[in-house]
């Protein structure tokens, strides 16, 4: 998908997005693989390459400068930093599908170690094949329902997985005591928020912009109460 590469680029520049030529060319090569596995696999109902580079690509490109700045005072274990404590941060993205948005952190991301859970094993044979071929040694595909893994995490994502109670209830037990949730949302879930159980919190909302992307896109931050 190299003719889109000028739409990537001019996407990153309104994101004030700074990738290296290397992280930009996994995109696109990962823009690609979605695009031919998506013939035969069914990874997505978006079917055209100039929607899916908007509605795919560049929609979970938003989130990687808010996580960094997260992550900038963010322990490597999930709390508070500590100069000591030298472990990379674990996130897990939940209802992963083709990897959105758990292959592009881990492109922009390259200290996170990323998990992408999902209970369909075809969409977990893509994500293990795009870490292959892209050489990222920290994403992995793990075919399993989330309320059934094991492990702890300083972030758990997810976008269009499912509600805010939902989301917070089946990956409770796997976020660290002080880690966040990040809930990629279209309108701001006002209903959700304030159906959320009582161990879990709505402590920013922050709204997004998707180059040419006409559509309301928001983050929804939580923790633990």
């Amino acid at each position: 998908m190299r003719a889109f590469e000028h739409e990537l680029r001019r996407g990153l520049v309104e994101l004030e997005l700074s990738l290296a030529d290397e992280q930009i060319g996994k995109l696109l090569e990962y823009f690609d693989l979605i695009h031919k596995w998506n013939q035969t696999y069914n990874l997505t109902s978006v079917r055209e390459p100039a929607d899916m580079l908007t509605h795919h690509l560049l929609d979970s490109l938003t989130v990687i400068a808010p996580l960094r700045r997260r992550l900038a005072g963010f322990s490597r274990s999930g709390g508070v930093v500590d100069q000591a404590d030298v472990s990379p941060i674990r996130l897990l993205d939940v209802g992963s599908g083709a990897g959105l948005p758990g292959v592009v952190i881990a492109v922009c991301c390259p200290d996170v170690l990323v998990d992408c859970v999902d209970a369909v094993e075809k969409k977990v044979a893509f994500i293990r094949q795009v870490a292959g071929i892209l050489k990222l040694s920290n994403l992995r595909g793990l075919h399993q329902r989330v309320e059934n893994l094991s492990g702890i995490y300083g972030v758990v994502s997810s976008r269009a997985f499912a509600s805010l109670s939902e989301f917070a209830r089946l990956s409770n037990g796997l976020l660290a005591p002080d880690g966040i949730w990040l809930a990629m949302k279209g309108k701001i879930p006002d209903d959700e928020i304030a159906a959320l159980p009582g161990n879990a919190c709505v402590f920013h909302v922050e709204q997004l912009t998707v180059p040419g992307l006409s559509a309301d896109r928001c983050i929804v931050w939580m923790g633990k109460t």
